[in-house]
């Protein structure tokens, strides 16, 4: 039953099928095709006999591994390295068809090659993840063949493996080395002139252009002959939460990931940042319910509770309670803190209704809103109008855009710092603001 299952035929068997019946159809009007026409099914019959008896004279003649890592990171490619191990006397042709997991949607993995006698075949594949969870992997299957390839024997490995998609460790790494200072020249991130200090003094320097006049050390000036300053550190050990609102507004998809995925990933990166620069972290999540809390904690293993509790987000997307986060926020967060609320608002309806739980959760701590541009109404925007349906659009779409705006203005004219971003932008602007809160000594 074994030897059934895994025997299979090739296309060239079909085509030379083929052609045997189209002889002997002309051999009823040519004769003397008719004996070619034998000659070829009983040629066929002894080279498949021959090439069955190559692939199945050797017990396991191909050895095959997946080399799964322990983890996934979400939205970003993640490689899949595979080995394949000739054991056959002869060079064999393979064709490897991997059971990706189902989350990927993905049905047309062939890969093909050939490996020469005793040899090994090393490539590697790259998948995507866009959602957090348990991926499940089927078989890999190595199907061989000889170089006369009218058979196929089938060999099938590493049944029902799985790997765990976590928040994006990648991105994390990426930005790793923003906790050296100096070390901020990479697009897109800023170096912001600190304006204020606090009493931490860390080192006399030489006095360059833009720095606080007020830090002058005069004693040290007139020993060297230059400008010297007194240079402080940031303060450190600030209690710092990122707050993920995980409703129904955070379903919103853009680039394949939604809304709620990218807060996740930009929570990680940020997290692993302000423990580098050795603040504490925490983090909650809501929606109608509280459903993740973390007290800040500034151990440079915490960011290992933060990934687990990130991975572990789960949610129905139902309506947010700010009135319930206000409450959470006064029981369980006792000392002022920079609270980071990744959230979402379309309307500027829909931000006045949640608008006084942000003042007042604004008055004790340190509130930044952060909330998302519709990058798709602003591809639309920019399309040139041929219709009037289009201008139509077009209006809608600019009204939208000009809410978002205006929403930014009405949170700072009631003091909470805003960040109106683009969902592939999240992490470079959260990690800007907070380099900026801490240069400014805001906190």
């Amino acid at each position: 039953m074994k030897f059934i299952k895994s025997l299979y035929l090739s296309s060239r068997v079909f085509y030379i099928l083929t052609l045997i019946s189209v002889c002997f159809l002309l051999s009823y009007w040519f004769n003397a095709l008719y004996p070619i026409a034998w000659l070829l099914v009983w040629g066929l019959i002894i080279i498949f006999l021959f090439d069955i008896i190559a692939l199945y004279n050797t017990k396991k003649g191909i050895d095959a591994s997946r080399i799964l890592p322990e983890k996934f990171s979400n939205s970003d490619f993640n490689a899949v390295p595979v080995r394949i191990k000739n054991n056959y006397r002869f060079t064999t042709n393979v064709e490897i068809i991997d059971e990706i997991p189902i989350q990927f949607q993905k049905r047309d993995f062939l890969k093909t090659g050939n490996i020469s006698t005793k040899s090994v075949l090393d490539f590697e594949y790259s998948l995507r993840p866009v959602k957090r969870g348990e991926y499940i992997f089927g078989n890999l299957h190595v199907y061989a063949m000889t170089r006369i390839g009218l058979t196929k024997r089938r060999y099938s490995f590493d049944k029902s493996a799985m790997v765990k998609v976590y928040p994006s460790f990648i991105q994390m790494k990426k930005y790793d080395f923003l906790a050296i200072d100096n070390k901020l020249t990479q697009i897109g991130l800023k170096k912001i002139r600190r304006i204020g200090h606090t009493m931490e003094f860390e080192q006399i320097k030489d006095y360059v252009i833009g720095d606080d006049i007020r830090t002058i050390n005069w004693k040290a000036t007139a020993k060297h002959g230059n400008l010297m300053i007194n240079q402080f550190q940031d303060e450190k050990s600030q209690p710092i939460y990122s707050i993920i609102d995980s409703s129904r507004v955070m379903k919103m998809p853009f680039n394949g990931l939604s809304l709620l995925d990218y807060a996740v990933n930009s929570t990680l990166a940020f997290s692993n940042i302000a423990l580098k620069k050795h603040d504490k972290v925490g983090m909650l999540s809501f929606s109608n319910v509280v459903s993740d809390f973390l007290p800040s904690s500034g151990k440079k293993t915490y960011i290992n509770n933060v990934s687990e509790t990130l991975y572990n987000i789960k949610t129905q997307f139902l309506d947010s309670d700010f009135g319930l986060l206000y409450g959470q926020v006064k029981r369980q967060i006792n000392h002022r803190s920079l609270l980071l609320l990744y959230t979402n608002f379309e309307h500027i309806s829909s931000l006045k209704r949640q608008l006084p739980f942000l003042q007042a959760l604004a008055k004790k701590h340190l509130l930044v809103v952060i909330f998302f541009q519709n990058t798709e109404l602003d591809h639309l925007i920019r399309q040139k109008a041929e219709d009037v349906l289009t201008i139509y659009d077009q209006t809608i779409a600019q009204q939208f855009a000009y809410d978002k705006k205006v929403m930014v203005k009405e949170l700072q004219k009631h003091g909470i710092q805003t960040v109106l971003t683009a969902p592939e932008n999240l992490t470079v602007n959260t990690i800007n603001k907070y380099l900026e809160i801490k240069a400014r000594g805001l906190l």
